[in-house]
C-alpha cells in the first residue's frame, strides 16, 4: 500500500469515527487554489476542518508533528476559501486526527486533537 492509498484509508476511518461522534460530514478532500482539507464537518455551532494523519510503522511518531506551520497555513487558506464559497456562519475550528493502524491496516488507536492550531484573520474566533 502506497502513501496515497494509506492516506485515503485513514480518511475513510476518520470520517466514520467523526460520524460515530455525531459530526455531520460536509466535504471530503476539499480543494481550492490555496490548498486542500481532508474533511470538513459540522459539530454543533462549529465548522470543523480536519487534517488526517495515518501511521502504520512507529507508534511513537505522532502524525501531529507533520502538521507544521507551513501545512497549517495551507489549511487555513483553504478553510478561508471554503467559508467564503459557502457563506458559512459557523465558528471555525482546526482539528487533527491521528490514526495508528496495525499491520493488517486495522485501526489500533484514534487520537482526535480538537483545536489543534488556531486561525487568525477575518474568520477567527481567537
Amino acid at each position: 500500500m502506497n502513501n496515497k492509498q494509506l492516506g485515503s484509508l485513514g480518511e475513510r476511518y476518520a470520517a466514520k469515527y467523526l460520524k460515530q461522534q455525531g459530526y455531520k460530514i460536509l466535504e471530503k478532500n476539499y480543494k481550492c487554489k490555496s490548498g486542500e482539507i481532508d474533511i470538513i464537518a459540522s459539530d454543533g455551532e462549529e465548522l470543523v476542518f480536519v487534517e488526517v494523519k495515518t501511521r502504520t510503522d512507529d507508534p511513537y511518531v505522532r502524525g501531529m508533528y507533520a502538521v507544521d506551520k507551513r501545512k497549517q497555513e495551507h489549511i487555513l487558506r483553504a478553510a478561508s476559501c471554503y467559508i467564503e464559497e459557502t457563506g458559512s456562519k459557523l465558528q471555525p475550528r482546526m482539528d487533527v486526527i491521528e490514526l495508528q493502524l496495525d499491520s493488517d491496516k486495522k485501526v489500533m488507536k484514534v487520537n482526535h486533537i480538537k483545536s489543534a492550531f488556531f486561525q487568525s484573520g477575518p474568520y477567527s474566533r481567537y
